[in-house]
C-alpha cells in the first residue's frame, strides 16, 4: 500500500514541488493538500493520512494549534514538520512531532524522511541470551521495551512474568541459552523462548509454599494458550500466546 501523506502549506509552489518529488519516488500517495490550518485539521480527521507534513507559518492558526489538532482529531499520524520559520516555538515543535526539516534542507532529505516513517512498524523481535542467570533479569528488561515499543502496554506484567519463568526454564532446567522470540499480532502477543536442552518442563501441582516449580503453572493462569514442541536434532520452543485487547493493536 502506497503511504498517504497530506500536504499542509500555505504556498502553493511548495506543495507542488513536494507532491512532484514523492511521485517520483513512488510509495506515495498525496491523498490532500491544504493551504490553512481549519483545512488541515478538518481533512487529517477525515482522511486519516499515515504522515502530515506540516508548514508551521500558515495563515489562520499558529504551528502548535494546528499540530495540536492534527493531533488530537488523528492521532495514528505521523507529523513532519516542513517550515522555514525559526520561532519561539521551535524547540516546543522538534520535541513533540516525527520529524522536522527545514526549507532551506535538500528536498530528497525531506523525502527520505518520509518514506522511513511510513514503513509499518516490526511486528516480530529476536534476540539471544547466554547461559547465564543474569540472562533471566536481561529477558525481563528486553520484553518490556518491546511491549512498550510495540504501544502494548496493557500486557507488560503478564508479559515480563511469561518471559522471566521461560527463561528460567531455559537456562536453570534446561541447563542451555536460549533465544528469545516475540511476535505482534492485531490479537496476540506471543513469546517463544527456544534452548537446545533435552526434556520438556511439566507444570507442577500447586504448592504455595514451594521455592520451585510454580513457573507452568503461572503461564498456564496468565496465557491465552501456550505448549512445547520439539525442535528436529535437539531442543524444543516453549511458547506462551497473551491475548490482546480488542483496542489494543497500535503497531
Amino acid at each position: 500500500m502506497p503511504i498517504a501523506v497530506l500536504l499542509v502549506d500555505d504556498a502553493e509552489v511548495v506543495r507542488r514541488m513536494v507532491r512532484t518529488a514523492l511521485r517520483l519516488r513512488g510509495g506515495f500517495e498525496v491523498v490532500g493538500e491544504a493551504g490553512s490550518g481549519a483545512d488541515a485539521v478538518q481533512l487529517a480527521e477525515s482522511l486519516q493520512p499515515d504522515i502530515v507534513v506540516l508548514d508551521l507559518g500558515l495563515p489562520d492558526l499558529a504551528g502548535r494549534e494546528v499540530f495540536t489538532r492534527i493531533r488530537r482529531h488523528s492521532p495514528g499520524s505521523r507529523v513532519v514538520v516542513f517550515t522555514g520559520m525559526e520561532g519561539s516555538d521551535h524547540g516546543w515543535v522538534t520535541g513533540q512531532v516525527d520529524g522536522y526539516v527545514g526549507k532551506d534542507a535538500d528536498l530528497q532529505y525531506l523525502v527520505d524522511l518520509l518514506e522511513t516513517l511510513g514503513q509499518p512498524p516490526a511486528t516480530e523481535a529476536t534476540f539471544d541470551l547466554p547461559h547465564e542467570l543474569t540472562s533471566v533479569a536481561a529477558a525481563r528488561r528486553l520484553v518490556a521495551q518491546q511491549v512498550t515499543d510495540w504501544h502494548a502496554e496493557q500486557l507488560l506484567d503478564d508479559a515480563v512474568l511469561v518471559v522471566s519463568e521461560l527463561a528460567t526454564n531455559a537456562i536453570t532446567h534446561a541447563d542451555s541459552p536460549c533465544r528469545v522470540r516475540l511476535s505482534l499480532t492485531p490479537g496476540t502477543f506471543r513469546i517463544d523462548v527456544i534452548d537446545a536442552g533435552s526434556g520438556t518442563p511439566e507444570p507442577q501441582l500447586t504448592d504455595l509454599t514451594a521455592e520451585h516449580g510454580r513457573g507452568l503453572g503461572m503461564v498456564a493462569a496468565v496465557a491465552a494458550a501456550w505448549g512445547i514442541e520439539a525442535l528436529p536434532g535437539e531442543g524444543k520452543v516453549v511458547w506462551a500466546e497473551l491475548k490482546r485487547p480488542v483496542d489494543g493493536y497500535q503497531a
